[in-house]
């Protein structure tokens, strides 16, 4: 039997300022637009970026969208992690930028290190040294 699962596909976020938001993802990330369509009849951006895996993510911008509970322990989705091949240039990249970004942690499973911090609208983003999640960089053992 084949994967049922073969990756994923895209990730939706509503923002609630969209400009803002399109600004961070597309600027400060880096992510490519690959299309991005007025929905007059939903009074909506739909904005579809690029990821370098082939994922893409979906920014949406709704009048007065309700507020959701964005804390790491928060019920539902707890976080958007992103690969880096570079964790401390990508950090010094979003301070540079005036993101409040947290101190590198390590993963104590994976002994690979992380940080994080958040979109526009406080939506906890992380962002993991590349590799396989499920074995430890060269030269370190679990």
């Amino acid at each position: 039997m084949s994967a049922l699962i073969t990756g994923i596909h895209h990730l939706a976020i509503i923002a609630s300022d969209y400009s803002r938001s399109r600004d961070f993802y597309q600027r400060v990330l880096g992510l490519t637009v690959v299309s991005e369509t007025w929905r007059a009849e939903r009074e909506s951006w739909k904005l579809n970026l690029a990821l370098p895996d082939g994922s893409q993510l979906e920014l949406f911008s709704f009048p007065s969208p309700p507020a959701r509970p964005s804390r790491p322990e928060a019920c539902g989705l707890r976080h958007l992690a992103f690969a880096t091949p570079d964790l401390d240039a990508t950090r010094r990249h979003l301070l540079a930028a005036g993101i409040e970004a947290e101190a590198i942690r390590l993963d104590e499973s994976t002994a690979r290190r992380f940080f994080f911090c958040a979109d526009p609208d406080g939506l906890p983003l992380e962002f993991y040294e590349a590799g396989d999640s499920m074995t430890p960089p060269a030269g370190q053992t679990r």
